[in-house]
């Protein structure tokens, strides 16, 4: 099979031929048809973060395809059929988290493509557990986004507890934020959507967003002011700025709901307004696979529209600097089957 390896942080991407994957216990391998490329993927390919994956490792968390050959022990899959394989590979099933339902802070997780090889490739592993039926009628190429970029958004809203009429800030229309603007709605809430190039802009238009700022002309803080402040903000866009602007524009009791992880990212908190005006800053990470199998249900209802654009994996390190030049509109999801 052939698969996209970092070989070293902050290299290009390897095209390679390696041997096709034997699930161990509990294990399913997958054909992949699409998994799409998420800026989590390039700070893992760069060595971004604190805790670093292991080169050589194969990127990608939102890898879909059809189950190919199960494990000893699998029973509740079978050959045939699609799934999905998000950021949460794994997790222990026993601590504290697990068994409250916050699956996504088990300390004994493993992330694929991090931890654990992941979908740039023509063939991946997943444990069964993890790996999400994906619906009939959706597609590998709806699903491939959906598994991280919808389920992470769909959780962000979750933790912000977004509520009908209330004002949600939308920072950053991209591959997640196109999403969390469709779920605002569907949640019933007021959108404000905020960007700073043109085409985003106006995607959150067509997608229905109530308030369109332009960060580049418009001080963000002032206009979610003007609108009564917002009682949620999303914040997806990776600058430290954005974070800061957005937080600038909450009314009293509004949260900061951080979802987006720059490189070095660090914001000030000013203690004094925070303290008068009971605001809160939350960190928000992906979502569990209740939540997945949700935003699937959401989608296959029709409540959902996802933006992408398909690339043969051969392109992958062009493609991750057209991302790093904010040349894409949503998502890219690379085509398995577009010849490698």
């Amino acid at each position: 099979m052939k698969a996209a390896v970092v070989q070293a942080f902050g290299e290009p991407l390897v095209i390679e031929e390696r041997p096709d994957p034997e699930p161990g216990p509990g294990q399913v391998r997958i054909r992949v048809e699409a998994c799409g490329l998420c800026h989590t993927d390039i700070h893992a390919a760069h060595g971004d973060w604190p805790v670093k994956p292991n080169p050589p490792f194969v990127p990608g968390h939102e890898g879909v395809g059809l189950v190919e050959k199960l494990g000893e022990g699998v029973t509740h899959l079978t050959v045939g059929q699609r799934v999905a394989v998000p950021w949460l590979g794994k997790a222990c099933g026993r601590c504290e988290h697990c068994l409250s339902g916050w699956e996504t802070l088990c300390e004994q997780q493993i992330n694929t493509g991090y931890g654990c090889d992941g979908g740039y490739a023509e063939k991946m592993l997943a444990w069964a557990d993890f790996a999400q039926r994906v619906p009939e009628g959706v597609t590998a190429f709806d699903a491939a986004p959906l598994t991280c970029a919808g389920v992470t958004t769909y959780k962000a809203l979750k933790v912000a507890d977004v509520k009908p009429t209330q004002l949600v800030a939308i920072s950053g229309v991209g591959g997640l934020g196109h999403l969390a603007l469709q779920y605002a709605k569907i949640a019933g809430a007021t959108v404000a959507a905020i960007d700073v190039t043109d085409d985003k802009l106006e995607l959150a238009t067509e997608l229905g967003a109530d308030i369109v700022i332009d960060a580049r002309k418009q001080d963000v803080g002032a206009e979610l002011k003007r609108h009564g402040g917002a009682h949620a903000a999303i914040a997806l866009a990776v600058n430290p700025a954005a974070f800061e602007a957005v937080n600038s524009g909450l009314r009293r009791g509004g949260k900061l709901v951080m979802v987006a992880m720059p490189a070095h990212g660090t914001i000030q908190v000013p203690i004094f307004d925070t303290v008068l005006n009971g605001t809160s800053v939350i960190g928000s990470i992906v979502g569990t696979r209740q939540d997945l199998a949700e935003v699937f249900q959401l989608h296959a209802a029709g409540r959902t529209k996802v933006i992408y654009e398909t690339r043969p994996l051969v392109s992958v390190n062009d493609s991750i600097d057209a991302v790093l030049r904010a040349e894409i509109q949503a998502r890219i999801v690379f085509d398995l089957g577009a010849g490698s």
